[in-house]
């Protein structure tokens, strides 16, 4: 089985390599990578049996990537490696969650190499509940052509919903994601505000407003050309918003 390691410390990279090399049937992918972005991009070119990947990690950490790696077609087993206390780890073992605490033993990571399972929803979802420095990704996921797309929330400057899918506009372009607008508004309530039925902004994008011979309002962004429209009953919290920006 092909193992992918995640650590941003290279001495960890090269314990777990050392370790994985001692067990049979198990064999370390030759890329290796030091944070969850660069850990889904290799998921996606290699597609490993397993990952092996810390929590605390520049850029990206090992839960936010794993939620990521989780929705992929062919998802990998992940294992996580953490230095939690002993009572988070009781938690962990609650949920069967796969983990490896610091420093790796020989012994432990042979038994969860063998044990790996794939990490379902449910158990992300309690993950996201109860630990906190994942209480809001950094990165919105999109599947394209190419893999998983992957767009920082600080570039995103509105959500715009459109039957099925919602459109995510940001500073470099635009992509589509299936992620219903309920859900964006809930997960992302600290930076977006709903100003229709089928958008969300982002608060400190929000320039001006405006209203049209007919009465029509609209909303003008920052680094967004043209105006988008904004239903009546929004304008109240809008205007209090721009007041305390």
């Amino acid at each position: 089985m092909n193992v992918l390691i995640v650590d941003d410390e290279p001495l960890a990279r090269e314990r777990l390599r050392y370790l994985i090399g001692r067990i049979d049937n198990f064999m370390v992918l030759e890329h290796e990578a030091s944070n969850g972005r660069d850990a889904i991009d290799l998921c996606s070119q290699y597609h490993p049996d397993i990952v092996l990947m810390d929590i605390r990690m520049p850029v990206m950490g090992g839960l936010e990537a794993a939620k990521h790696i989780s929705s992929m077609e062919k998802p990998p087993a992940v294992i996580f490696c953490t230095a939690y206390d002993n009572h988070a780890l009781e938690a962990f073992d609650a949920q069967a969650v796969g983990y490896l605490m610091k420093p790796i033993r020989q012994e432990d990571l042979n038994l969860s190499l063998q044990r790996a399972s794939k990490l379902n929803r449910l158990q992300l979802a309690w993950l996201n509940d109860h630990l906190p420095e994942n209480k809001e990704q950094g990165h919105i996921a999109a599947k394209t052509l190419r893999g998983i797309e992957l767009v920082p929330l600080n570039d995103v400057l509105y959500f715009m919903a459109d039957n099925k899918y919602v459109t995510v506009h940001h500073r470099h372009g635009e992509v589509l994601i299936d992620d219903p607008l309920k859900s964006l508004e809930e997960d992302h309530s600290q930076h977006f505000v709903r100003i229709h039925r089928n958008a969300l902004v982002r608060r400190d994008a929000i320039e001006s407003l405006s209203r049209d011979d007919k009465g029509h309002c609209f909303i003008h962004l920052k680094q967004v050309p043209e105006p988008l429209s904004i239903s009546r009953r929004h304008v109240p919290l809008i205007k209090k918003i721009m007041q305390s920006l």
